[in-house]
């Protein structure tokens, strides 16, 4: 059954266990969420030396899941099979035969990360029908903000919308990553503290007057002065703002500018709709597109994508990542 991850997690605190726990997708972190909860709470720690084993996909050939899922408990009610790297099974279509009728006091946990398998298999029908489905989607960028603020909610924290979108643009779309640096923050702040960029920096080492999103809005303003400072800072600090990152950054930038010169509805709520921002950031973009044309903009696309391929060494062999940015910033200033 194609179930939700809250779905999941509420049967599992009612003790309702389910043969087979087929979870998929390119987000892993709801994968070693439930994977984890299963393996630190249905068994009892004695119970556990006898019934819960872990394999990995890549280490293990089908047979040994299918025997190992075919086995009874001892001195228990249930055993824990956990397959981490799931997607590395050769052959996971010959589990068929077990998934068609698996013991209901075994808890067999797929854990098919960055992949998917196509629901017309045999296979999948059998772990749909007999079992929990789950697919685990990569939430889009624009979405991050949201997810921060709710995560941080729920441990009794805030986070002001500066600082949700400063560590969205420095972290992207990874939720384990997202939650550890989160974590870092919980453990060094007091209960019901809204985090600031300054928290941000202090805590994590991202710098507040620093970073993409700075580099951003040096750019929106064209100041010269503040984008040449926060290039060299980068290019001394390369590791802490890899170039690649900066570019996918500015990337989405210009294009969201780029869509703000084609809406013809300009009243923010519309605008926020359309770019998928925040209605606090649809300013911006409007300042923006009066700095930048839609020439030049569609110019500033292309500069960006020559940039990626160099940062890449296709059609660079020498100049340094620094030295890549300081030439991709002038060309968009100038």
């Amino acid at each position: 059954m194609a179930m939700t991850y809250d779905k999941i997690m509420a049967e599992l605190k009612k003790k309702i266990y389910r043969p087979i726990y087929f979870l998929s997708g390119e987000e892993p972190y709801y994968i070693d969420l439930i994977a984890d909860y299963i393996a630190e709470n249905v068994l009892s720690e004695s119970e556990k030396a006898f019934n819960q084993i872990t394999l990995y996909g890549k280490d293990t050939a089908i047979e040994e899941v299918d025997n190992a899922a075919r086995r009874f408990p001892m001195m228990a009610s249930h055993q824990v099979i956990i397959v981490k790297e799931a997607q590395d099974l050769k052959k996971i279509e010959h589990l068929v035969f077990y998934a068609q009728k698996p013991l209901q006091s075994t808890l067999l946990v797929l854990c098919y990360k960055y992949k998917k398998l196509a629901k017309n298999k045999k296979v999948y029908k059998a772990f749909d029908k007999n079992g929990a489905v789950f697919e685990s989607k990569k939430l889009y960028d624009n979405k991050i903000p949201d997810w921060i603020n709710t995560y941080l909610k729920q441990k009794k924290y805030s986070i002001d919308i500066i600082a949700s979108r400063l560590l969205t643009d420095f972290l992207g779309n990874s939720l384990s990553k997202i939650s550890n640096e989160l974590e870092k923050l919980i453990i060094s702040l007091p209960e019901n503290t809204k985090i600031t960029p300054q928290h941000i920096e202090e805590n994590i080492g991202i710098s507040k007057d620093f970073n993409n999103f700075e580099l951003q809005n040096a750019l929106r303003t064209k100041n010269i002065l503040k984008a040449n400072q926060i290039i060299n800072y980068f290019a001394q600090n390369p590791r802490d703002n890899p170039l690649v990152l900066t570019i996918s950054s500015l990337y989405y930038f210009y294009v969201k500018i780029l869509s703000y010169h084609f809406v013809p509805n300009k009243d923010s709520r519309n605008v926020a709709s359309v770019l998928k921002i925040n209605p606090y950031f649809v300013k911006d973009y409007e300042i923006a597109a009066k700095k930048y044309n839609k020439r030049k903009t569609v110019q500033i696309i292309s500069l960006l994508r020559e940039y990626d391929m160099k940062s890449k060494g296709v059609g660079n062999a020498m100049t340094s990542h620094g030295d890549l940015l300081k030439e991709l910033i002038f060309k968009i200033l100038h």
